[in-house]
């Protein structure tokens, strides 16, 4: 008998004895009796004796962050979409009595049931008005931030703050839209490549233009030196005939003139040098 009492004691111990942690609020819940499932106490951090009627829900009132991994939904064309969801949220500690009431679960399960859910058929209504090339790339950036505007509208009134929801890995899409958007950046790559080797080749054609104009523009001017040369020789014979006498005389080598033939005699004076 006495047996029986102590294993019955140890029992009630181990169940009485609780502890709400710092940065949590505790909600009593009554199991049995007239006011089960209708009163609730809510508790604040701090060790409560907890009877066999009664049950503790502890609700943290710090930043959670939770990851769901295949949530789907479709774009405008029917296109089925997954991909992994990140989010964090924090509860509102005025508000863990009014959340209990509504939902009677713990934190985990309301997160993981019915956020879980809001998520989901949050990105349902935002997916459904746009097309699947708007949902990958940078238009889902654009996605996920019309449906956290959903989400909290939704549950702020209820008491969880939901600071952000984020991708926490790459979208999922069939394999026929993949190899299509796959051949579609193949085919800009290449008409960028395309344009690139264009621009290449005109700026290596301009190059060699503007080396074109340049040696002619050079030739131009020694022509037109050579020209002025000769025109200011020209004024300079025809204004005084003994500016070629003087031409002479510096190509003259020193030698006399020399005599050939018997009858008319042929003066030559050799001007170079031999």
């Amino acid at each position: 008998m006495l047996k029986v009492i102590f294993i019955c004691f140890l029992a009630m111990f181990a169940t009485a004895c609780s502890k709400v942690p710092a940065g949590n609020v505790g909600i009593k819940f009554y199991l049995l009796g007239g006011t089960k499932g209708v009163d609730t106490e809510e508790v604040p951090p701090g060790r409560y004796w907890i009877g066999m009627n009664e049950e503790l829900y502890l609700f943290p009132t710090f930043t959670q962050t939770v990851d769901w991994n295949d949530v789907t939904f479709q774009t405008v064309e029917g296109m089925k979409v997954s991909g992994s969801i990140g989010m964090s949220y924090a509860i509102n500690p005025t508000k863990v009595t009014d959340l209990f009431v509504k939902y009677r679960k713990g934190i985990d399960e309301i997160t993981n049931t019915y956020l879980r859910n809001m998520v989901r058929d949050a990105l349902v209504n935002a997916a459904s008005t746009r097309k699947v090339e708007s949902v990958y790339g940078q238009g889902k950036e654009e996605l996920i931030s019309e449906a956290e505007k959903r989400v909290k509208a939704q549950v702020e009134p209820l008491g969880i703050n939901i600071e952000r929801l984020y991708w926490a890995g790459q979208l999922v899409l069939p394999p026929e839209v993949t190899n299509s958007l796959n051949a579609k950046i193949k085919a800009t790559q290449m008409a960028q490549q395309r344009r690139n080797e264009v621009e290449q080749a005109k700026a290596e054609a301009d190059k060699l233009i503007e080396a074109a104009r340049g040696e002619a523009e050079s030739r131009l001017m020694i022509a037109r030196a050579e020209a002025e040369s000769i025109n200011i020789k020209g004024r300079a014979i025809s204004e005084n005939p003994k500016v070629v006498e003087l031409s002479w005389i510096e190509k003259w080598n020193g030698k006399m003139p020399v005599v050939s033939g018997q009858t008319t005699p042929l003066i030559s004076i050799p001007l170079e040098n031999k």
